[in-house]
C-alpha cells in the first residue's frame, strides 16, 4: 500500500513520493497527459497559497478532484484519508498535502495495474473487445495486433461488428497493414457466427492470439448487451474457457459516462480488463480513478496517441507521477 499511513520501521512517517517507472523510446507520458495534468494543476496553487491546513483548503482540493472527473467514490476516499492523516498528525503542514494526495491516488489505482499476459497454453488466446461506438475500439484492436506480432506471436482478427460496414473495412485495413488474417462476413451477418468461424479457424491453424471485434452499442441497450452474452456462449462451444480476456474500451473524454459504460458492460459480460483511450486529447483522465474506486477492474492499456506504440501498458506509478508530479524532499 502506498498510503500516507505507511510508516518506516523506525517509527517515522515513510516518504509518500511516488516514483515513476523508467521510460524509454516514446515521448514522456507527461507530455501526452497534458490535459489531465492541467486539470489537477490547481492543486499546486492551492497548496502554495495556503498558510495552514484548514477546512477551506480541503474543500477546494475536493472540488479540484471532482472537476478532474474522479467521481464521488474516489474523491470521497481520498479526502477522507487525507482528513484522517491530518487528524493523526501525519499531514501537518501545507507542503505535505500534495505528496499525501499523490500517494492516495497511487494507492487507489495501483491494484488495477495488471498487465495482460498471453497464456501460451490457451491457444488461441481469445480477446473479446467490447465498447460503444466511437471510443477507438477497432483502432485499439489494430494496435494490439501490432504489439503481439512484434512479440513474435501469430494473430488473427474477427470482424464481429457486422452492423457497420465501415467497421469491417477498418478492421480489414488494419489486417492488411499488419499482415494478419481477418475473418469477416457480409454486412448484417450474425456477429456470434462470425466470431465462431474465426475461433474455429484460429484453432485449426494454431494461431496464438485471436482478437474479436463486436458491434459498438450503447450500454443502455439491454437487448444488444444480451447479444454479447450470446457471443460468449457460442465461443464456449469450441473452447469452454473462451474468451480468455473480455476487454472494454472507453474514451477518457466521455468522463463519468465512461464509468457508466464500465458498470453496465461489467454487469452484462464480466469484464476482465479495460483499455482507456484518447488520454492525449481533451480528456481529464480522472475517470480512471473513478473506475478503480468503484469497480476495481484491471486497466490493461492506455491510449496516448495515434501510433501502435502509443497504446501503452498501464503503469500506475508512471501515470500518477505524470498527472501530479511532486518534487522529492529526500
Amino acid at each position: 500500500m502506498f498510503s500516507i499511513f505507511r510508516r518506516k520501521k523506525s517509527g517515522g512517517v515513510e516518504s509518500t513520493q511516488v516514483r515513476p517507472a523508467e521510460q524509454s523510446g516514446a515521448d514522456p507520458l507527461e507530455q501526452r497527459l497534458a490535459r489531465t495534468r492541467s486539470s489537477l494543476g490547481g492543486l499546486f496553487s492551492l497548496i502554495r497559497g495556503a498558510d495552514a491546513i484548514d477546512e477551506e483548503l480541503i474543500e477546494e482540493i475536493e472540488t479540484t478532484l471532482l472537476t478532474a472527473d474522479m467521481g464521488i467514490t474516489a474523491t470521497t476516499r481520498i479526502i477522507d484519508r487525507l482528513r484522517e492523516g491530518i487528524k493523526r498528525g501525519i499531514v501537518a503542514e501545507p507542503d505535505q498535502v500534495l505528496p499525501a494526495v499523490q500517494a492516495e491516488l497511487y494507492d487507489l489505482i495501483e491494484p488495477c495495474e495488471q498487465f495482460l499476459a498471453i497464456n501460451p497454453e490457451k491457444k488461441p488466446f481469445v480477446i473479446l473487445m467490447v465498447g460503444v461506438n466511437g471510443v477507438g475500439k477497432t483502432t485499439t484492436i489494430g494496435k494490439l495486433a501490432r504489439r503481439y506480432l512484434d512479440e513474435g506471436k501469430s494473430v488473427m482478427l474477427a470482424a464481429g461488428d457486422t452492423f457497420r460496414a465501415a467497421a469491417v473495412e477498418q478492421l480489414k485495413a488494419w489486417g492488411e497493414r499488419n499482415g494478419v488474417a481477418v475473418v469477416s462476413q457480409q454486412s448484417g451477418a450474425d456477429s456470434a457466427a462470425v466470431i465462431f468461424d474465426a475461433l474455429h479457424s484460429a484453432k485449426s491453424r494454431g494461431v496464438d492470439v485471436l482478437i474479436a471485434d463486436t458491434a459498438g452499442r450503447l450500454h443502455t441497450q439491454g437487448h444488444l448487451m444480451q447479444e454479447l452474452s450470446k457471443v460468449k456462449r457460442v465461443m464456449q462451444k469450441i473452447d469452454a474457457e473462451a474468451p480468455h480476456e473480455t476487454m472494454l474500451v472507453v474514451d477518457a473524454g466521455t468522463g463519468q459516462n465512461a464509468l457508466a459504460q464500465a458498470r453496465e458492460f461489467n454487469a452484462a459480460v464480466s469484464l476482465s480488463g479495460i483499455t482507456v483511450t484518447k488520454l492525449d486529447g481533451t480528456a481529464r483522465g480522472g475517470v480512471m480513478f473513478a473506475i478503480a474506486a468503484e469497480l476495481g477492474i484491471p486497466i490493461r492499456f492506455i491510449g496516448v496517441g495515434e501510433t501502435a506504440a502509443d497504446l501503452r501498458p498501464f503503469d500506475a506509478g508512471t501515470f500518477v507521477h505524470a498527472i501530479l508530479p511532486v518534487e522529492s524532499t529526500d
